[in-house]
């Protein structure tokens, strides 16, 4: 086997490793806006590509299985071309995709989102599966979340976030083609921005107040993401690989 894709691999060669008992990785992500100078697979792409870099310091003890492209995003439905699906019908999709590796012989998988709109679904299914599925294991993780130290050393604006400087700089590193650099603008980057509620939401880590994106910037963005460099990405990037990786293998060893 010269691939750590299931996707390219064959099903003899898929029955092969299941002995082993590799981990299997399932890059999820979301269709949605991503201001005006991201694609709209911004947060698919980096966990594919985070992915890939995992699976090739696992030492063979990773595959990459299907990635879920279309993530939990209704937050952002105001802006053109933004998909997304129910809270139940992501976690229905995951479901049924743990049931088939399951049904495969797989007993340990870590979804890997690069969306975090997905996480309180994913909580969910891992709850649900304790019970349903006692003998299968399922991890997930967010993938800005783990560079934290790497984040904040970029001095970002007072509000970042969605589109601004952490998942730009990852951007310029993982797939600096589709930036569109030229068209990169801030957003909301100060809290006085805010109308009272929105700054209300944004204040306070818990608890937790939903609001839709359109309410918290004009364009989609929250930070400047022209403040970034490709260096940047990379810290974040090798920070978020390291910290996945360094779990696997502990996973993998208990």
């Amino acid at each position: 086997m010269t691939t750590h894709r299931m996707g390219e691999m064959t099903t003899l060669e898929i029955a092969d490793t299941v002995p082993s008992q590799p981990i299997v990785l399932l890059p999820a992500g979301a269709f949605e806006q991503h201001g005006p100078g991201l694609p709209m697979a911004t947060d698919l792409i980096r966990a594919e590509r985070v992915c890939a870099q995992v699976a090739d310091l696992a030492g063979g003890r990773a595959l990459i299985g299907p990635s879920i492209p279309v993530g939990v995003s209704p937050h952002h439905l105001a802006f053109a071309g933004t998909m997304s699906l129910s809270t139940t019908t992501f976690a229905a999709v995951v479901r049924d995709y743990l049931l088939s590796l399951h049904r495969h012989g797989f007993r340990r998988v870590l979804v890997v989102t690069g969306h975090g709109g997905n996480n309180a679904a994913l909580t969910t299914v891992a709850q649900d599966l304790l019970v349903e599925l006692p003998d299968l294991e399922l991890a997930w993780t967010p993938l800005t979340t783990l560079a934290r130290t790497e984040v904040a050393a970029l001095d970002p604006s007072e509000v970042h976030g969605h589109s601004g400087e952490a998942e730009t700089a990852q951007m310029l590193t993982l797939a600096p083609e589709l930036v569109r650099t030229d068209l990169l603008e801030p957003g909301t980057t100060t809290l006085d921005q805010f109308d009272p509620v929105s700054r209300v939401a944004r204040t306070h880590g818990q608890p937790t107040l939903t609001l839709p994106y359109d309410r918290l910037s004009k364009n989609g963005v929250l930070g400047d993401p022209r403040r970034v460099t490709p260096e940047d990405g990379e810290a974040i990037v090798q920070a978020i690989v390291q910290r996945i990786t360094t779990f696997i293998q502990d996973w993998d060893t208990a």
